[in-house]
């Protein structure tokens, strides 16, 4: 069972870690990391150390410059922190091949974020893509 402190320590980072990515922040994402890696199940792609996280914040910023997530609940496993959250955005830029569309997609996903102690190792991210595109496509 973990600690009251070890949980509030966690709950603080992924507090910090996604208000940060909602204002483009990405510096202060980053350093809420021990080590950065996010892992797109949806799409299987992987984004492992400070240069690819870095990718990843301007790809995915590029197809939706205004991408932010609204927090629905936050759950504690022993090694982790569940995170459930709307993600929203307008398309206006590529992705993966797809043109600009101008149109906004709001999709609820979950977010596991793991934790060696309470340092920050990956967010692992899951969503139906379906549900994104026909959003952005119809």
């Amino acid at each position: 069972m973990l600690s009251e402190e070890v949980r509030s320590r966690r709950e603080a980072i992924v507090r910090r870690h996604m208000e940060s990515e909602n204002v483009h922040d990405f510096a202060t994402t980053l350093a809420t990391f021990k080590h950065p890696r996010y892992e797109i199940i949806a799409t299987g792609q992987v984004y492992d150390g400070p240069d690819e996280v870095q990718r990843y914040f301007r790809e995915s910023r590029t197809a939706f410059p205004d991408q932010r997530n609204e927090l629905i609940a936050l759950h504690h496993a022993d090694d982790a922190v569940i995170s459930e959250f709307w993600l929203l955005g307008t398309h206006k830029g590529p992705l993966m091949g797809i043109e600009p569309t101008g149109k906004e997609f709001r999709c609820r996903m979950v977010a596991l974020f793991l934790f060696e102690g309470t340092g920050l190792v990956c967010e692992r991210v899951y969503f139906d893509s379906a549900t994104i595109l026909r959003q952005l496509t119809a």
